[in-house]
């Protein structure tokens, strides 16, 4: 596990936008799973001017969304694909045919996880998971206790997850209580694993996610010991002393 830290979230998603572009200029058809939330805007806004610039070509990626609200259609404002197009495939230009969704409002949801899976495993898995770390070490939606193993599926969110999500809703009342998620298993086997880490808010868990023993209880934790492994966390979430 590699650890850069840079001095500020500019920084973070420079560094970032240059691991993304690096894995995209290697396997042009590379197959990528990206978080949603306010920590990985920057690093797409940057691949979007590089795009601009004609420095960077994504045409031919595949993107696999990480996760989705359990009942959620893609119309609604609260959808993490709808989140996906407005950030990253509109800005980029890329269609969405090049998105494997986890649909949150499929009729049967627990067949749609297994047909995600299917579709990941198809692949050849994942190049490239730039991931974000939750407010109680979760990576996608594999909320405490989950271990290497947790597959795709339908999960319960916790009051910590719901409380984040509010952010964006404006109340946690406006927050599905379950969620689709990629699995710990895929996450965990992909062949790069960016772990991108912004603000004081964040820096308890990532000592806990960095320092303490790999656990169900921080689902994060489980990055350690794995090649591959990056984490990129501005000055504000770096741990004292760490």
């Amino acid at each position: 596990m590699d650890v850069l830290q840079t001095d500020d979230y500019d920084a973070l998603s420079l560094a970032a936008a240059d691991i993304v572009a690096d894995t995209i200029a290697a396997k042009p058809d590379a197959a990528v799973v990206l978080a949603t939330g306010d920590t990985p805007v920057g690093m797409f806004r940057e691949l979007a001017a590089r795009r601009e610039r004609g420095e960077l070509d994504l045409t031919h990626i595949r993107v696999f969304q990480l996760d989705e609200y359990l009942g959620i259609g893609p119309e609604d404002r609260r959808s993490l694909r709808g989140w996906m197009r407005r950030a990253f495939l509109g800005p980029l230009a890329l269609p969405d045919e090049n998105l494997t969704t986890l649909p949150g409002d499929a009729t049967d949801p627990h067949a749609a996880c297994q047909d995600y899976a299917d579709a990941v495993v198809a692949a050849g898995g994942y190049d490239l998971a730039v991931l974000g770390l939750g407010p109680n070490g979760h990576l996608g939606y594999n909320e405490p206790p989950s271990d290497p193993l947790s597959p795709t599926r339908v999960v319960d969110l916790t009051p910590e997850s719901i409380e984040s999500a509010a952010y964006y809703w404006g109340s946690t009342d406006q927050v599905p209580p379950q969620a689709l998620t990629a699995g710990m298993d895929l996450l965990l086997a992909a062949k790069r694993i960016l772990l991108l880490v912004s603000g004081p808010h964040k820096r308890a868990i990532l000592r806990r996610s960095v320092v303490e023993p790999p656990s169900p209880a921080v689902p994060a934790s489980y990055l350690q010991g794995i090649e591959g492994v990056t984490i990129i966390a501005d000055h504000a979430a770096w741990p004292d002393g760490e």
